[in-house]
């Protein structure tokens, strides 16, 4: 057997789950029985947790949710900031066989009205800075039994603390399958109303096995951190699923996470394990306030989100000596299936298939394409969700067997590794012929006073689509129109010609997410007002 089909065979091996598997209750004992009780498991802005009391709280939370009547398989909405409760509340429902569904922090209070309706949660564990975005939703037709609030005011309604120090810590386990539905995610909606995401059991000790120990390299003595917060798929792996499933300490951040902020924690904590997105690395490295090399302890680095410019990979190396590891994940697929392994990394591409994966690209005619030729990609792996909740158009669409289209566009190169195009949605078709918007930005990026780009269609005079560019600079004062022809000519040096920007628009800001990615459509929509 050849050594690549030998990492394959070994593993899918480690990728195994019993049938009767509840993963609250495997990756707590699991770490109790390795004798780490004392160890600590989190540090937020209220002090440090340790294993023990990880596992002490997260029995109590279960033994709170049976009293307040919560029944198994009933949802409980999570609208919680990244602190000790995050985890405690997620482990606790699953222990107890309910069903948790983190919900965005950022989002608005239709967003919440639709996510209370759409899951029929029975009780909302909302933190203290959050709850006023749902105070007209409590009581107003809703299936919500109950509120808990995370924090000192309470607004009338049950403390999270208080409720966790009155009740009796239960050893008992919902006697869950892997394959029971253990949590619920919704997509960002940026297309329409969010998704539901359903996960099972199993997949959250499959991310760690297939991804998080042999390919992220997590280990028991690393610190963790994650840009992307909990209630992300990204992040929920990068601070919970990973770091506990080896014993690692992880450092939580509840307030949104900037550049200083970031720059302030990796001082104040040695950090060996970081995980973030492009913009954040790009902002970080622009940063005047950025930690030094030899204030720092990195010994990973990890990108997903979206595609990582070269430029940005190949300038964070040369400052902290650390490759970052791009790779690709979905909430449908849970976590990262396409990535740069350390050590085999090529700069501008995504990768190869995570072991336990397998990737396939399809063309618009439905066959799979050529090497070299673009095509929408496809992932077979064991983390796929089993459906979106109460969409069954969406889930046919998507999930097609024991494949799911990630709605990605991807070349595979000569050497195998997948180099991204965009998204389906995002790609551009000019004179007849598709031009990534990626690529574009990839170029623009590359020039020494562009700090970040984003490139969508945009209709010329005649109504044809050419592509424009926003474009943010280093130093805002240099926006010139001298400038937006020099962008222009080094786009045109990097790429074919028809690919360049059309127009430029300089900006101080991009509309992200909550871990910066790039909205492009609110970018798009701009193009049809």
């Amino acid at each position: 057997m050849a050594v690549a089909e030998l990492k394959v065979a070994q593993s899918v091996a480690a990728g195994t789950v019993p049938r009767d598997y509840n993963f609250a209750a495997d990756v707590l004992q699991r770490n109790l029985d390795a004798g780490r009780g004392g160890k600590v498991a989190y540090i937020d802005s209220r002090g440090t947790w340790t294993y023990a009391q990880l596992a002490d709280r997260v029995a109590r939370f279960a033994t709170v949710l049976r009293g307040l009547g919560i029944r198994r398989e009933q949802r409980v909405l999570l609208a919680l900031t990244d602190t000790i409760d995050w985890p405690t509340a997620f482990l606790g429902c699953l222990k107890a066989g309910i069903i948790p569904v983190p919900v965005n922090t950022l989002l608005t209070e239709d967003d919440y009205r639709f996510m209370l309706a759409d899951s029929r949660a029975k009780c909302l564990v909302v933190s203290e800075a959050l709850y006023p975005k749902f105070k007209l939703l409590v009581g107003k037709g809703s299936n919500l039994d109950h509120v808990v609030v995370s924090g000192r005011d309470t607004y009338g309604h049950r403390r999270f603390e208080d409720l966790l120090g009155a009740a009796k810590p239960d050893p008992s386990t919902a006697p869950t399958t892997c394959d029971d539905m253990a949590f619920w995610l919704y997509t960002s909606g940026s297309t329409g109303k969010p998704k539901g995401a359903v996960h099972v059991h199993g997949s959250l000790k499959l991310t760690a096995d297939l991804y998080g120990t042999p390919v992220a390299g997590l280990r028991e003595s690393d610190v963790v951190y994650s840009v992307a917060k909990l209630f992300f798929a990204y992040g929920l792996g990068n601070a919970m699923t990973f770091p506990l499933s080896v014993g690692a300490t992880t450092v939580l951040l509840d307030e949104r996470p900037t550049p200083d902020g970031v720059a302030a924690l990796l001082r104040k904590h040695p950090v060996t394990v970081f995980f973030a997105v492009p913009t954040f690395y790009a902002a970080f490295l622009n940063s005047p306030n950025a930690p030094r090399r030899d204030e720092v302890k990195l010994r990973r680095c990890l990108s997903a989100g979206e595609a990582l410019p070269e430029e940005i990979a190949q300038t964070f190396k040369e400052r902290y000596g650390v490759e970052i590891s791009d790779g690709l994940g979905t909430t449908e697929m849970l976590h990262i299936y396409l990535t740069n392994a350390p050590g085999a990394t090529k700069y501008g591409t995504t990768g190869k298939a995570v072991p336990g994966y397998e990737i396939k690209l399809i063309g618009e005619d439905g066959e799979p394409v050529k090497q070299g030729e673009m095509g929408e990609l496809y992932v077979r792996g064991p983390t796929s969700a089993i459906m979106y909740w109460n969409n069954r158009d969406k889930s046919r669409t998507t999930f097609q067997g024991e494949w799911t289209r990630s709605g990605d566009k991807y070349i595979e190169d000569a050497d195998g590794y997948y180099v991204c195009c965009g998204r389906q949605d995002d790609m551009l078709k000019v004179s007849g012929m598709y031009v990534s918007p990626f690529e574009v930005e990839a170029a623009l990026s590359s020039h020494p006073d562009v700090l970040e780009a984003a490139v969508v269609g945009w209709n010329d005079e005649q109504k044809l689509v050419k592509p424009k560019a926003f474009v943010v600079l280093k130093s805002p004062d240099k926006a010139t129109d001298a400038l937006m022809r020099e962008l222009q000519d080094h786009v045109k040096q990097k790429l074919a010609p028809y690919k360049y920007p059309r127009w430029i628009e300089f900006r101080r800001d991009l509309p992200k997410t909550a871990t910066g990615k790039i909205q492009r459509f609110r970018l798009r929509a701009e193009a049809q007002m």
